[in-house]
Parts: C-alpha cells; sequence; structure tokens
C-alpha cells in the first residue's frame, strides 16, 4: 500500500467562482507531480524522498507560491521557508528565509539528513544547503512578473485608508492568483510515513516574518501514526500547534477526518482559514479544507485525484 497526497494551497471565503485562466497550468503540474512520484513509490522509493521530491515539483512551477514565483515581502524581495519531517524516526529539517536556494525542500531534507540541528535560519540555512550542494539562484530568477503584480497592487492598496483591513482576503483572493503554498504526505511500501511543506509566505510580509510552514508540529508534522502538511493563515496553525495536533487526535481515537476537521475548527476563530493533506498509518486519506478553494490531489492504486473548489475531486488518467 503506497499513497501521495499534495497540495498547492488553500484561500478564499467568498463563493466559488470556477477555475482561472492560469488554473490548467497548476493542474497539470499537480497532474505530473503525482504521475511522476506515485510511480516512484511504486518502484520502491521510501516516503521521505517521495515528499521531498513532490515539493520540488511544485517549488519548480512558477504559479505556486514557493521557490521560483514565491510571493514577495514588504521590500520586494524573495524569502521563502520549508520543513520536513521522517515518521519512522521523528527526524526533521527546517529552513527559514532563505533567498537563493532553488528548493527550499532539498535544503530542509539535507538538514534532516544531518541529524542536527533541526532548523537553520537565513545565510546560515544558505549556507549549509549550497555546502551539500544545493542549487544557487539569484533573486531575479525567483521573481516572476505576476508577483511583481501582485506587490505592486499590494503596495498602492496599503496607501489608501481603510485597505489594510483587507490583507489576508487579497492575499488569498482567488481573483488575485495569490494562494500558493505547497505540499506533500506520503506512505511508502514499508508502511513509513513523511510529511513536507514549502512557502514563499505572504504578499507584503514583514522583515523577519515566519509562518508556520516551517514550524515542525504546526506547518508540518510526521510520526508512525500520521503525516500531515497544512496550508493557511500561518499565525493561526502556531498558535494551535495543528499539525501535530493531528496525531493527539488520532491517539485519543478520532478518526483521522474527524481529527483533520477538529484543527481547522481551532484554527478558524484565530483568523486561520486554510486546509490540510494527511495520511495515517493505515493508508487512510483526507484532504479537507475551509476556504473557498485548495489545491490538491491524491495517486493511490494508479489512480489520481485532482480537485480546486469545493466539490469532490476528479478522477484523471
Amino acid at each position: 500500500m503506497v499513497k501521495l497526497a499534495i497540495h498547492g494551497g488553500a484561500g478564499g471565503d467568498g463563493p466559488w467562482k470556477g477555475p482561472t485562466d492560469l488554473d490548467p497550468a497548476r493542474i497539470a503540474c499537480m497532474h505530473r507531480v503525482l504521475s511522476t512520484v506515485g510511480s516512484m513509490l511504486e518502484s520502491g522509493i521510501d516516503a521521505l524522498e517521495a515528499v521531498t521530491v513532490a515539493v520540488e515539483m511544485l517549488e519548480d512551477e512558477p504559479l505556486f507560491n514557493a521557490g521560483i514565483g514565491s510571493v514577495l515581502a514588504a521590500d520586494g524581495s524573495v524569502t521563502m521557508d520549508a520543513s520536513i519531517m521522517r515518521g519512522s524516526d521523528s527526524a526533521a529539517g527546517s529552513v527559514v528565509n532563505v533567498t537563493n536556494v532553488r528548493n527550499p525542500i532539498r535544503a530542509a531534507n539535507k538538514i534532516l539528513q544531518k541529524g542536527w540541528p533541526v532548523m537553520l535560519n537565513s545565510k546560515g540555512a544558505e549556507n549549509y544547503a549550497l555546502q551539500q550542494g544545493a542549487e544557487k539562484v539569484s533573486q531575479d530568477w525567483l521573481i516572476t512578473d505576476l508577483r511583481k503584480a501582485q506587490w505592486q497592487k499590494w503596495k498602492d492598496n496599503k496607501s489608501r485608508p481603510g485597505s489594510t483591513d483587507e490583507d489576508d482576503g487579497a492575499i488569498l483572493d482567488h481573483d488575485n492568483e495569490g494562494m500558493g503554498t505547497v505540499g506533500a504526505v506520503a506512505i511508502d511500501s514499508k508502511g513509513n510515513l513523511a510529511a513536507a511543506t514549502s512557502t514563499g509566505g505572504m504578499t507584503g510580509k514583514p522583515d523577519g516574518r515566519i509562518g508556520d510552514t516551517p514550524i515542525i508540529g504546526a506547518g508540518t508534522w510526521a510520526d508512525k501514526t500520521v503525516a500531515v502538511s497544512c496550508t493557511g493563515i500561518g499565525e493561526a496553525f502556531i498558535r494551535t500547534c495543528a499539525a501535530h495536533e493531528v496525531s493527539s487526535r488520532l491517539q485519543l481515537g478520532d478518526s483521522l477526518d474527524d481529527a483533520c476537521q477538529h484543527i481547522l475548527n481551532q484554527v478558524a476563530p484565530l483568523g486561520g482559514r486554510g486546509g490540510v493533506i494527511a495520511i495515517d498509518k493505515d493508508g487512510n486519506l483526507v484532504m479537507p479544507f475551509q476556504t473557498t478553494l485548495m489545491y490538491r490531489g491524491a495517486w493511490f492504486d494508479g489512480a489520481k485525484t485532482l480537485g480546486i473548489g469545493p466539490d469532490e475531486e476528479q478522477i484523471v488518467n
């Protein structure tokens, strides 16, 4: 039994308006990820490498908010976060505020493989990743025209009275193409679980801001029971230790679906609109969200399912 689930971010709080002009490219990328990594899992790759490769492929799609195409901070720069965790031994790796690494999730993987420390920040993370063979890229390479336009719109709106009240809504509004944090969870042929998450954060985020993505137990968690990757307003997921809470609820006897719905209910009063993907040790797989949409997909038994809006996921070839 091998399974894989991926997400490309969740967002919006209005009615589902259907796919945008850019969504076919996002769906095509997710289809490639599921086909490629699903086949790798069938061939015996372990869960840790599976989620790493899956997230790397999503980071390389400019329309997702991770790697190339990450959103811009308040000063117009790209800073990226990522984390990864292996369920069999609770090994973990995390990078925070990296600016010149093509695939932050591979950098996090390299920290995990080292064994200590668990988290590295900024230049320390970059230097270690590059020493270990990670690919170096420039800020110009990471920044796309779409993200520059979004940043300019954010900057212009900040100057108008009341516009700051809608910052989160604008960042996560489907019409503005703003979401895109990416993640993956997997179970391999030996029953091992792993989870990985990567993001560029929020458009206009202040210098030094850290969301839930690189924080083990908040945005990412894997143990011998479950693998979890979260997406949404990170501060609320941090305050509730959301990813780890899924595991705790399972130990109390909840089903996987109930456990994930519980954490979404916990983050909602804190402004934490978002979603989660999770796989447990028995192969149960869920992808709930409380927002207008969540880019999501799953692979199991050679079949792929993909979805964006609130309707059921569609089985694709």
